[in-house]
Order: structure tokens, then C-alpha cells, then sequence
């Protein structure tokens, strides 16, 4: 069930009241089978897509509720490892009204029609599935990746497209030119006409017109479907299974493959102290746990709560938070949770966590169903869904013992992996997988 209004947004932009620019029919395909292994153990039952984030999404959400908010409701979703909990979530919080033709959100497994394997590769997993282009017929496909914490209209970089007659389009992050090192870069010219790829250069080129900063790709694709198509062929033909290794570069070779600056995306209701145009890639497990800490406070970097920009996810049934002689500071606290005479500070609480007497939680992300008990102190620590954390137990203090006994970041972040006791203290009104 939806927990917010099927229609996108309106923007109040003069780009939107222009209509001398026609509306293409779009397929998307996320690329959502993302094995993650740099998240584990938070990946080991699940994929990355999948992996809870703040009090109550997916990271998956954030992708899909980005198209549905532009508009954009034809999605299928190419997923691949340890898929069933992406596929439970979106089968409870992701269904479409089936009486509009061209409004679905599909999951779909590899099919293996062009011979007994899994995806290969990006260039792979679209190739194997060009069956369900051809049958939708679109003027353009967006490849968008599922890995991503970030707000996005992406309206209007389907308007550069246009504009420019690309035959391809790739989102570009700004980022400073020290950083950029981390990255694969894009070398564009003025108009934003990519002329190469560069694979974590040590020595990034400046984006145009911003000496201090380089184009990072940020792995979302608009195609032209016949670009695309050929594309692929040629790529798949040569050995090539990945996009940004095979296909981007050999369309920028044909000179019309362009960048779009994500700098320049405008989303409505941002407000002026959020970091504007927000994206992470949350796929280290200290990136994951930093992105929760930009969501907390009164001036969070990102503000999860946008009225004009919905983040839609899964529509819980069960009842609301209690608190009962509880200090709570600067936390965010999920549906059915129970805070009994507890100190919680700088923490994200999701569904259901049941915190007894004299325990005390800091700079803490606490998934579903977990039961800190009594006198339990826990300082910038991870814990995984369906934990019991027993009386008195310290994590977060020694690091050496906490090496020992869980698994450790390099900035020094304790991670619980998943537990293994359902229903300790009350019925489950949620039904997480």
C-alpha cells in the first residue's frame, strides 16, 4: 500500500509550463541486483538495494520514488543476489493502480534467454532482458542504479537530452577536484559533450567552467532506444558487458553522448540549509552510517520530510511510539517502538526496537525488532534487525574486544549482523523479510 498521494508533484518552473518540447514515452530499468559485499554483514541476507535505511525506507525508495515523482511509471527492476526481501518490499509498497496502462513497477529475475547465466555486467543485464524494450516500444530507457540516497527531477535532464539530440545521456555529480580521484570522471566540453571516461584518474580534469571541480558519473543512463540497441549489440558482440567500461565510451567516440550537470538539478520544497542537490552513494558501511547522521537535527544536510518531493516506502500497520520517562535527544524514533526510562541521543530508531530501563544508545543506527535490555550502553554502533542486546552489555567502547566479537569499521563503526530471535517480547506487527 502506498503511505503518500499516487500523483507526482507539480514543479513550478517556467521549464515545465514550456510544451514545445514533446513528452516521450520512457522505460526504466533499475539496475537493483547489487551484491553489495562492501555493506556486509548488513548484505548478508539481503541485497544492497534492499538494506533498511533512516526509520522506516529502503535504499531502493529513494530510486523509485525519484521516478515516480517525475512521472515516470513504467519501472522494471533487474535484480539478481539474495533478492526476496527487495521483492517482498516491493510487492507491499510499490504497487501501482493497475487500471493505467503503462503504470507498473515490475521485478524481474534473469531470465537467462541468451544462455544459462546471471547478469554479467550492466550492459549484460539490460541485453538479456531487450525482449521487455521491444515490447514496451519506448523513445527513450533510463538505466538508473538502486544504490543511491539522493532527490532527483529527473524531468529535467530528459529535457537536456532532447535539447541537445543526444543519443545518450550520463547524471554527473560535481565534486572537488581532490575527491575526484574516488570516482570514475567524465572529460566534457562546454555544451557538455562527453569526449572520454577516466577510471579513478590521479589527475581529474576540471568540469567546464569550474576549475575546482571534476564530473563524477553517478551511474544513472538515458538512452535513445535505437542508441541503445545498437549499442549493445556492437558491445555484447566485442566482449563488452558493462556500460560505463564499454557501451558510454564507444558513444562518445560517435560525439553524442552528453553530461548532465546534477549541480544544476532543481527539486522543489529543498530548503536553503540542506546540502542542495544531496546524493550518496551509501555503499561502505562507514558511507551508510554517515548518511544516517546527515539526516538527523533540526538542519539535517537532507531533509527526509518534503512534502513537494516524497520519499514513498512500505505502509506500516502497527501503532505508534511510546515513550515513558524516556530523554530523548536529537533522534529519529519509528512507528512501534517502546522507550522505557532509557537516554537515547544522535540515533535513528527503526520499527518496533523496544529499549528497557537505564540503557543508553549515542550515534546509533538500530534496525527492526531489536531488544536493547536493561543498563545496555551502545555508542556508534550498527545493529542489524531481530537482536537482543542482553542486561549491562557495552559495544562502542573497546575496540579491541569489539574486534573480537563484531564486525568493526575502519572509523571505528561496530556492526551487529542480523539476529536470530523473532517476536522476543511482543507480536510483530511488521512483516520485514
Amino acid at each position: 500500500m502506498w503511505a503518500g498521494p499516487m500523483t507526482a508533484p507539480a514543479i513550478p518552473t517556467a521549464r515545465h509550463k514550456d510544451k514545445t518540447m514533446t513528452q516521450p514515452k520512457i522505460l526504466a530499468l533499475v539496475m537493483a541486483g547489487g551484491e553489495g559485499s562492501r555493506l556486509h554483514p548488513l548484505t548478508a541476507e539481503r541485497s544492497k538495494p534492499s538494506v533498511p535505511f533512516g526509520a522506516r525506507y529502503r535504499i531502493v525508495d529513494f530510486v523509485l520514488s525519484n521516478l515516480v515523482n517525475s512521472g515516470i511509471h513504467s519501472i522494471y527492476l533487474l535484480v539478481q543476489y539474495k533478492s526476496q526481501s527487495l521483492i517482498e518490499h516491493v510487492r507491499k509498497a510499490w504497487v501501482l493502480p493497475p487500471l493505467l496502462p503503462g503504470h507498473f513497477i515490475t521485478v524481474v529475475p534473469p531470465q537467462m534467454r541468451t544462455g544459462q547465466q546471471w547478469f554479467q555486467g550492466t550492459a549484460d543485464a539490460v541485453y538479456q532482458n531487450l525482449n521487455l524494450i521491444k515490447q514496451h516500444a519506448p523513445d527513450m530507457v533510463l538505466v538508473f542504479g538502486a544504490d543511491h540516497i539522493y532527490r532527483m527531477d529527473i524531468r529535467q535532464m530528459i529535457e537536456f537530452h532532447q535539447a541537445r539530440n543526444a543519443a545518450a545521456t550520463v547524471a554527473a555529480l560535481p565534486v572537488p577536484l581532490p575527491q575526484a580521484s574516488a570516482f570514475g570522471v567524465i572529460d566534457a566540453e562546454a555544451d557538455g559533450r562527453i569526449r572520454g571516461f577516466l577510471e579513478k584518474p590521479k589527475a581529474p580534469p576540471a568540469m567546464p567552467g569550474r576549475p575546482s571541480h571534476a564530473y563524477a558519473s553517478m551511474g544513472n543512463y538515458l538512452f535513445n532506444t535505437s542508441a541503445l540497441l545498437d549499442a549493445l549489440e556492437r558491445c555484447l558482440a566485442s566482449g563488452g558487458n558493462d556500460f560505463g567500461k564499454h557501451v558510454l565510451p564507444e558513444l562518445a567516440e560517435a560525439g553524442r553522448l552528453y553530461a548532465y550537470d546534477f549541480g544544476q538539478n532543481e527539486v522543489p520544497g529543498v530548503k536553503p540549509y540542506e546540502e542542495q542537490n544531496y546524493w550518496r552513494d551509501v555503499g561502505t558501511l562507514d558511507a551508510y552510517y554517515d548518511a544516517h547522521m546527515d539526516v538527523l537535527g533540526m538542519e539535517p544536510r537532507f531533509d527526509v520530510f518534503n512534502a513537494r518531493w516524497p520519499i514513498y516506502s512500505s505502509n506500516y500497520q502497527g501503532p505508534v511510539a511510546k515513550f515513558v520517562g524516556a530523554e530523548i535527544d536529537n533522534c529519529i524514533v519509528s512507528a512501534g517502538c517502546l522507550i522505557n526510562d532509557a537516554k537515547i541521543k544522535n540515533s535513528v530508531l527503526r520499527r518496533e526496537v523496544v529499549v528497557e530501563p537505564c540503557a543508553e544508545i549515542e550515534d546509533c543506527v538500530i534496525m527492526d525488532n531489536v531488544v536493547i535490555k536493561r543498563g545496555a550502553k551502545l555508542k556508534r554502533v550498527i545493529v542489524d534487525r531481530y537482536n537482543v542486546i542482553e542486561p549491562d552489555t557495552r559495544i562502542g567502547f573497546d575496540p579491541k574486544q569489539d574486534r573480537v566479537r563484531y564486525h568493526v569499521t575502519e572509523s571505528g563503526i561496530v556492526v551487529l549482523a542480523e539476529g536470530s530471535v523473532f517476536g522476543t517480547t511482543r507480536t510483530s506487527f511488521s512483516e520485514e523479510h
